[in-house]
């Protein structure tokens, strides 16, 4: 099943409407989509560099307005239609676990999950049902997703089809260490003594 959404997806690289399926797998991949809208914004930006920008920014709206659907999931709908897509991606079990905590590290959860390959619709989805400021999920969606989107952009702006592999397979964890540093560099900042 998600190789056959995976080619799907692929096959609307080259429609005319290409751009509007952008924002559409965006906008549903933020809220239940399985398949990141990375795999037709990279064709899409390959095929028209000099529409690289514009790409990043139709998948950074839709990917904005599909996270706070995916909020709205969590706030109103959690027990028809929120739980049941937790546990698709396995996160239900250990969702009452970790909603005791999640409103203290909300913007974090936002932020990793909006740049790494963590299933970014789960972060929405408890950011609703914990009642995460929505404020500072929108703030932190657009900070995330709009860097993710657009390094793409800017790596396949710049070296062309030669960086699609590394995006495709290495992108991920590049972005994951990225985070780690980060949130290190905050924690050690905190742990120095200040006088």
């Amino acid at each position: 099943m998600i190789r056959s959404l995976y080619d799907w997806t692929m096959n609307l690289a080259g429609h005319r409407h290409a751009a509007w399926a952008l924002f559409f797998i965006a906008a549903i991949e933020s809220s239940v989509f399985p398949i990141p809208p990375d795999i037709l914004l990279i064709p899409m930006i390959i095929a028209a560099p000099t529409k690289a920008w514009r790409y990043a920014l139709i998948c950074l709206v839709g990917s904005v307005l599909g996270g706070l659907i995916g909020y709205g999931i969590g706030f109103f709908l959690f027990e028809t239609v929120g739980r049941p897509v937790l546990e698709l991606y396995g996160y239900g079990a250990k969702f009452d676990q970790f909603k005791d905590y999640y409103n203290e590290w909300g913007a974090w959860a936002v932020l990793i999950a909006g740049i790494t390959p963590f299933p970014y619709k789960v972060i929405t989805i408890l950011s609703g049902v914990t009642a995460l400021d929505p404020v500072v999920f929108t703030v932190a969606s657009i900070f995330a997703r709009g860097l993710r989107f657009f390094v793409i952009a800017a790596l396949i702006w710049k070296f062309g089809p030669a960086i699609r592999d590394f995006i495709e397979k290495r992108l991920g964890l590049v972005f994951t260490i990225f985070i780690v540093v980060l949130v290190g560099g905050f924690a050690a900042i905190k742990l120095i003594p200040h006088g």
